[in-house]
């Protein structure tokens, strides 16, 4: 660890994985620190049984046609569907929808899409809620997503990230899992896992970082933790950061995004619900009284198991309450829409996530709090040409996916090399 190096990298996420890559591509010496016992960072693939594949954080190929994972995937042959944001059946006050029901809700979004973006080009840094219409009955539907979406609640993030956000609305989900993609692409990277940076000297003619391994030293630093992190002072700083910085961290804080996900015995569900892939469920969106609504993937690619998907405060509430209070929650939704009788179905194996606790994360994604929908560029703004700063929350248009921090990592290089960023 004592080794004297053109680059440090704190973090072996996709943002630090690619700034890795890209450093060697343009051969740049480099270390790559991880605290924690794996690469990926918030993708992370774990298996249900050894024959199911799941993700516990990022799964969807956001943004597919402009997604370079998606290239990634095909040269390196990992299998997905094109499939589409909105194949959904909806249970609605106690039974399916119907077509005008459902129309009638996708243009309430649609409208509700407008306004805020229509807010956000008047300059109006102001949150989602002050924006919308909330007294829709489709209100809550919206909210739920958007909780998804940006794993904060409609009073919570500024209708900045909605003008900003570059969606194609193609959202491919990986059969073997996005963690399991990222660490294939990645696996030739050298990196030293289980060694958390604990502080970083960089006010004299070398850098130096302190670590729980020991001691590396380098001419410049590219941080690329979540602004959790950041924010927390997981990682000190000698001289301490300036204001500024700690302010956009801040302002960029990780919400709730956590999967629920519970094994089935057998397929209570028959040949319905599918799409016309026939190798991936629709996901089944409900919408119960008095309470929040849920989004459960039936039977992805064909792999039994249901997975529920909750974020925002909701999904905090749930979390603190517990693994069995998550997996309680959506059971009783599935009860709730197809009867008592699918309990005999589910298993006892179950998977919770709760990333708000994973101490070398503490969250999900970034999301612009109201105020502060250009801090992004704060946060990506290097120090006196000696920190540099990458990851999900520092991308103006790909912020909160895999593809966003791994292109971060990718421009890091190229402003400490002087090329043109190739995006």
């Amino acid at each position: 660890m004592s080794q004297d190096v053109d680059v440090i990298i704190i973090g072996a996420g996709a943002a630090g994985l690619s700034a890795a890559k890209e450093a060697a591509r343009q051969g740049l010496t480099f270390t790559l620190l991880e605290a924690s016992h794996r690469i990926g960072g918030r993708a992370y693939t774990e298996y249900l049984t050894p024959d199911i594949p799941y993700d516990l954080g990022c799964h969807w190929m956001h943004s597919a046609s402009i997604n370079p994972f998606v290239t990634i995937a095909d040269t390196l042959g990992h299998p997905y569907v094109k499939a589409g944001t909105w194949r959904n059946k909806i249970w609605w006050k106690g039974k399916w929808s119907t077509e005008a029901e459902r129309d009638e809700l996708l243009d309430y979004f649609d409208r509700s899409a407008e306004a805020v973006i229509a807010a956000a080009k008047a300059g109006r840094d102001v949150p989602v809620s002050d924006v919308i219409d909330l007294e829709s009955p489709y209100c809550p539907m919206y909210a739920y997503f958007h909780s998804l979406d940006t794993s904060g609640d409609l009073d919570q993030v500024s209708v900045f990230d909605t003008l900003n956000y570059n969606d194609t609305d193609e959202n491919w989900p990986l059969r073997n899992g996005y963690g399991t993609l990222i660490n294939d692409w990645a696996k030739e990277v050298p990196v030293t896992l289980n060694c958390k940076a604990e502080t970083v000297h960089w006010g004299g003619k070398d850098i130096r970082v302190d670590t729980s391994k020991g001691t590396v030293t380098g001419k410049r630093v590219v941080i690329t933790v979540s602004t959790n992190i950041l924010s927390a002072g997981q990682i000190a700083f000698d001289p301490p950061l300036p204001d500024w910085k700690l302010d956009a961290a801040h302002n960029l804080p990780l919400g709730v995004h956590n999967r629920i996900a519970i094994v089935l015995k057998d397929n209570p569900f028959g040949d319905e619900p599918v799409d016309e892939n026939e190798n991936t469920s629709v996901m089944v969106t409900l919408e119960a009284d008095d309470d929040v609504p849920i989004s459960l993937k039936v039977r992805p690619f064909g792999f039994d198991y249901v997975a529920g998907v909750t974020g925002g405060r909701h999904g905090e509430w749930l979390s603190k309450a517990g693994q069995q209070a998550s997996v309680d929650h959506v059971t009783e939704r599935l009860v709730a829409v197809y009867g008592s009788d699918i309990r005999k179905s589910l298993s006892d194996r179950t998977i919770v996530t709760a990333w708000e606790t994973d101490p070398w994360v503490l969250g999900a994604y970034s999301g612009a709090l109201a105020g502060h929908g250009g801090d992004r560029a704060i946060l990506r703004k290097p120090i006196d040409n000696r920190l540099y700063f990458a990851g999900e929350a520092t991308s103006d248009h790909s912020f909160a996916t895999a593809h966003g921090a791994m292109m971060s990592g990718i421009d890091v290089i190229d402003s400490i090399t002087g090329n043109q960023p190739s995006w």
